[in-house]
């Protein structure tokens, strides 16, 4: 099943992501469940959330997997959202 993860960042948290981003690309190469991924980025081409796609069994490893990215742990989001979603182009 695939499911998108939408994270926003905290405002003013660009250090956070830049501090966690080698454990974050560390994670997403250890667990082998991003079929594809990327930074959000704001009106200043600065990152400012992430968009994941999930290749998981169920909604509860996507979970799991969101919790233990090294992003959520160090508290860089504001939001988390987790959608199931159909890839149908590309």
């Amino acid at each position: 099943m695939l499911i998108a993860l939408i994270a926003r960042d905290k405002p003013g948290a660009l250090q956070t992501r830049k501090d966690n981003r080698d454990d974050h690309l560390q994670y997403i190469a250890e667990t082998g469940a991003v079929f594809q991924a990327g930074p959000l980025l704001d009106h200043a081409g600065e990152m400012c959330g992430s968009l994941v796609i999930l290749e998981v069994e169920d909604m509860a490893a996507a979970q799991a997997w969101a919790d233990g990215d090294p992003y959520a742990k160090a508290g860089l989001f504001e939001s988390v959202q987790l959608t199931a979603w159909k890839k149908v182009i590309g």
